[in-house]
């Protein structure tokens, strides 16, 4: 690990030198920063990730099941385990979608599941992304870096090869493939995620396209090259939130959707990796309802617990968060990238009373949760000691015909010693994660 240590300037330099970096809009500006890299990685023993693999696939097979059934026959509705009014009122519940079914039944191919370790150990999920999560590809270089950095590293420690995200992610566009190219749909330079658009295109061979590229006719999806022929496309992995994907189902302002992209959606004629409509599972009031749905789906125990949560929609739940609003955490559900999280305890007396007011007036728009007291992990400050921070962890999940989960995952941290908010858009960093084989 001294060699990873020894080199970290170096691979942040490349890092850079290679556009690994993210892109955040602030008052009205567009602005890109080095994701910053920290060299000692995450460790996660064998039988710990295998227990963490049962449980991400049992929770990514259960959200699709709602999902189905969600937009299907609402038979969860009908019985009485989450209230009608709760799923309608979702903002990421899209009533263009209802009676839509994706090819081969999946709606969630490529699912980043967030959860941190506490200091008893357990694991505790902290969020579902369903809709479009990124991240993978900042450990995929990161390995990569490291490895023609220090290569004893990774011959003296039996790390299990990360690098065959690419290869599970074709594997999946494949499958659900309707007949022609696979494509990356990217909103285009400006966004966040870009480098991340452009190195899975390459990676995994697909075309990296903007709305732009693409023409919808006769209920069929073209890419048109630079020559101007056309190809038909198979299935799509877009990287555009679904409000912006087709001006004419969804936001007809949007400038960087495929007009009539859904309607050859609707009609089978492509596949869209991650289904349209997915964002009412990974509503954060939802989340609260997701060990409910394992029993009653899969009549199993959820193996991976929440993080305790309560809903203030619940005249129950909402006076054990007015009575113990200072030790718990709210978030907005329908906020994102660290956003929209308040603390209890860091309100001044008339924020709070002003709070309180908004969470009576509003209560679905709020969860509450514990604290968690989670694991720090070493990072190295900017002088080059070992400080302690927070961190959590993203790990990919991916569905084709079977789940699996990437032996990987990308943690963050915060380079803050007194925050727990780990999201590069709040400034934190990443680290690689080794999951040790046998």
């Amino acid at each position: 690990m001294d060699g990873l240590i020894k080199h970290s300037k170096t691979i942040n330099k490349l890092l850079s030198r290679y556009g690994v970096k993210f892109g955040i809009y602030k008052n009205g500006e567009f602005k890109e920063q080095l994701f910053p890299f920290d060299p000692i990685p995450r460790i996660i023993d064998y039988n710990e990730f295998s227990n963490l693999e049962k449980g991400l696939i049992q929770r990514v097979q259960v959200l699709n099941c709602f999902l189905a059934d969600v937009y299907g026959k609402k038979q969860i509705i009908k019985d009485g385990v989450i209230p009608e009014e709760f799923i309608y009122s979702a903002k990421g519940f899209l009533p263009p979608c209802d009676g839509v079914f994706p090819q081969k039944g999946i709606y969630s191919h490529i699912s980043g599941i967030d959860l941190v370790q506490a200091k008893d150990n357990n694991w505790y999920v902290l969020e579902d992304n369903l809709r479009v999560p990124s991240g993978a590809s900042y450990p995929m270089i990161a390995r990569e870096l490291q490895r023609r950095s220090a290569p004893e590293t990774f011959m003296e420690h039996r790390i299990i090869d990360n690098r065959n995200y690419a290869d599970l992610l074709k594997e999946v566009m494949d499958y659900v493939n309707t007949g022609g190219i696979n494509v990356i749909l990217s909103p285009g330079r400006y966004n966040a995620a870009f480098f991340e658009h452009s190195y899975l295109a390459e990676k995994t061979g697909a075309v990296l396209t903007t709305g732009n590229d693409i023409v919808c006719e006769n209920d069929k999806v073209f890419y048109i090259d630079y020559d101007g022929n056309k190809q038909r496309i198979g299935a799509v992995y877009r990287r555009i939130s679904d409000e912006f994907l087709d001006p004419m189902t969804f936001n007809e302002e949007s400038l960087i959707g495929i007009p009539h992209l859904f309607e050859a959606y609707k009609k089978g004629n492509v596949a869209l990796l991650n289904a349209p409509g997915n964002g009412v599972a990974d509503d954060k009031g939802i989340y609260y309802f997701v060990p409910k749905m394992i029993r009653y789906y899969l009549g199993e125990d959820s193996i991976l617990q929440n993080a305790p949560t309560y809903l203030p929609y619940y005249k129950k739940d909402m006076k054990y968060v007015l009575d113990n609003f200072d030790n718990l955490v709210i978030k907005d559900v329908a906020e994102a990238g660290g956003y929209g999280v308040i603390f209890g305890s860091s309100l001044s007396k008339d924020k709070k009373a002003d709070f309180i007011d908004l969470l009576k007036n509003e209560p679905r728009r709020f969860i509450a949760q514990e604290v968690i007291d989670f694991y720090d992990l070493d990072i190295l400050d900017e002088k080059g000691e070992r400080v302690p921070r927070k961190a959590d962890l993203r790990a990919f999940v991916l569905t084709d015909g079977k789940t699996k989960v990437w032996p990987s995952g990308l943690t963050r941290f915060s380079r803050n010693p007194d925050s727990f908010i780990v999201n590069s858009s709040q400034g934190g960093g990443f680290k690689d994660t080794w999951v040790l084989s046998r």
